[in-house]
């Protein structure tokens, strides 16, 4: 059986949920191949969407038009802005979700969209046909075949396959196939990629041990409540309706970890069973014994999986020693001493690929046609996964859209642009030798990239594809407008005070001076609305007024006049930055007989073949000084 399509999603987690929602919604008629259809988007490791880097690109997907901030406000059962104590460029929303609801939800919002198909399947083969018109592309790919024989033929595919690909799980020196506990692996895809000359590699990942709630003496545990405000993911979203669950913070201690170090000899992570590389930030409790052998103990977290089941998970847990070895260990908490567990914590290993052999529109750059986006591009996150996966439907679209025309346009993101764009350009240019976790400290723009502004950057953008629609939109709107008009209010509104005392009003030890606008003192560090909401009333009855989402727009108002100078200040070492982004150079250099430059950055150079200057100049082994030389050379 032969079906036919513009678009073939391969994989049902959050980068192909992502990916097929957005080709979908750009007009693309689009199938999803899982091998689960009830497992769609399913939470493999930790229940929570969100944290530190990750909230913002959580935010990104839905300025673009994209479901996981959604889907997020509609399961999550705790809330809370991290970073809180730091400036607002690094706030970072997290939510704990009620893993099966979020799956369910994810279901309706697929089964909602116009477009898109799901089929119940395996991919086996990648199909792909000989390229005749002169292209430096030989080789483009016109769908997949599947397990069950059904040839599912498209302009474009978008491979999202997790942890799927070969994938090999392990629980001390037991080793079994499969790409999540309980499901199977994908065997023979990678080789039929592989093969038109993509470059495969492992890693390792794991997940922690699933622990009976009716097994733990919370009493022992330090409560940890999540935030009540009128944070969402999604400026569409509504009020959080799920019971709000709080997490429970407990620690390991010496007998834990000398029970733990009992078993490190059928350890796979260090038996020589598990060859790759698994991931720097979020390391087994075994290798964090091994790496920080004088730290007495070490913070768990263990989190609710969803509002109806005694299900939980013990985040800073993940493992792969043998089974008796992790239960015995967790027997030692005190609060977890008549443990009851579910299952124990694994560690799994898959094939990825090489992705500076993509684009920065996330296409291959050896079949015409081949998108890739999540795990199989070396990171690990379902936002980091989400916010590819978005990225790739967007493209893949166009692609499929401009077939047989004279150019492909593309789809692509600045690093002063989002969270995504930086993601994809590390990507790109340095690719990976570990996961790749997103932080805030990977941007140099962070002042720029603020979770509250993501409308701002990307929604207008998102609207003019095709992608975002009118609703969307228009909330935006209703938002810019909003928070131009407080801003507009606190340039005008000059400050009255009167005399107390035989002196001027202040504010805690902040004197008000007459003549000064209200915006002066929004931007004084010690103040903020809510100080000066005392001193002028107007200011909140002016907010009061707002339509909807009052405190969030006060809050991205309040932050834009407070850092005003800062903001302007980045966005002209931006625009510095884009001078070099506008100078083109793939195709402009023989890189082996360029004399002018090292000769590390001429092999670089020459694995890479970068699109611009800029790009070329953040690939670890180009200089400065080579960078100089290519723009002498260029006539710059």
């Amino acid at each position: 059986m032969i079906l036919k399509y513009d678009v073939i999603v391969i994989g049902g987690g959050h980068a192909g949920c992502e990916a097929a929602t957005a080709s979908a919604n750009m007009g693309a008629k689009t199938c999803l191949v899982t091998m689960d259809m009830n497992k769609i988007a399913q939470m493999s490791c930790n229940p929570a969407i969100g944290g530190i880097a990750k909230g913002q690109i959580v935010r990104e997907i839905d300025a673009l038009g994209g479901q996981m901030g959604l889907v997020t406000d509609a399961t999550a059962i705790q809330f809370r802005m991290l970073n809180r104590s730091k400036g607002p460029a690094v706030w970072s929303p997290r939510a704990q979700c009620d893993r099966g609801k979020f799956i369910w939800k994810w279901r309706s919002v697929l089964d909602a969209t116009p477009n898109l198909d799901i089929w119940q399947d395996q991919a086996d083969e990648l199909l792909t046909e000989s390229v005749l018109d002169g292209s430096p592309v030989k080789t483009r790919v016109v769908g997949v075949k599947t397990i069950w024989g059904c040839e599912l033929r498209a302009k474009a595919v978008i491979i999202t396959a997790g942890t799927f690909l070969n994938g090999l799980m392990h629980i001390g020196r037991k080793m079994v196939p499969g790409g999540r506990i309980a499901e199977p692996a994908v065997p023979h895809f990678t080789e039929s990629i592989t093969r038109h000359g993509i470059h495969s590699a492992r890693m390792k990942t794991g997940t922690p041990v699933r622990i009976d709630k009716r097994s733990v003496h919370f009493e022992d545990m330090e409560r940890q409540d999540g935030e009540n405000g009128y944070y969402q993911f999604s400026y569409m979203g509504e009020p959080r309706p799920l019971q709000q669950l709080p997490c429970w913070v407990c620690y390991t201690n010496e007998k834990v970890h000398e029970t733990l170090r009992s078993g490190l000899a059928d350890s796979p992570l260090y038996n020589g069973q598990i060859q790759s590389i698994g991931p720097r930030y979020c390391p087994s409790i075994e290798t964090k014994l091994v790496t920080f052998p004088d730290r007495p103990q070490h913070l768990l977290f263990l989190e609710p999986e969803g509002e109806d089941t005694n299900e939980m998970y013990l985040n800073g847990f993940s493992s792969s020693l043998p089974m008796d070895v992790q239960i015995a260990a967790l027997k030692q908490i005190p609060a977890l001493r008549d443990l009851k567990v579910y299952r124990p914590g694994y560690a799994i290993e898959y094939d990825f690929f090489d992705p500076t052999q993509l684009k920065h529109s996330l296409e291959s750059k050896v079949v015409c046609g081949l998108f890739m986006a999540g795990q199989v591009n070396g990171t690990t996150g379902y936002e980091e996964a989400g916010g590819q996966g978005t990225l790739a439907g967007i493209n893949a679209a166009l692609f499929a859209g401009s077939v047989g025309g004279d150019s492909v346009a593309t789809f692509e993101l600045k690093r002063d642009e989002a969270y995504i764009g930086v993601l994809v350009d590390d990507l790109v240019t340095k690719g990976v030798d570990e996961p790749y976790r997103m932080f805030t400290s990977r941007a140099e723009y962070r002042i720029l990239l603020r979770q509250d502004d993501a409308d701002a950057r990307l929604t207008e953008k998102a609207y003019e594809l095709g992608i975002a629609k009118k609703e969307r939109y228009d909330w935006w709107i209703q938002k810019k407008e909003g928070i131009e008009s407080i801003e507009t209010f606190c340039k005008n509104y000059a400050i009255k005070p009167k005399v107390v005392n035989g002196a001027l009003e202040s504010i805690g030890s902040t004197p008000l001076v007459y003549g000064c606008k209200l915006e002066d003192l929004v931007a004084r560090p010690e103040l903020n609305f809510e100080k000066l909401y005392t001193i002028v009333p107007e200011l909140k009855e002016f907010v009061e007024r707002l339509p909807n989402r009052k405190e969030e727009i006060a809050e991205a108002a309040e932050i834009h006049i407070k850092y005003k100078g800062y903001i302007e200040r980045e966005r002209m070492v931006a625009e510095k930055m884009h001078r070099l982004e506008n100078i083109k150079i793939k195709g402009r250099f023989d890189y082996p007989n360029l004399m002018a430059v090292s000769t590390e950055a001429r092999q670089k150079l020459e694995r890479i073949q970068p699109e611009t200057l800029a790009q070329a100049s953040r690939i670890p082994g180009v200089s400065p000084s080579d960078i100089n030389a290519m723009l002498v050379l260029l006539g710059r």
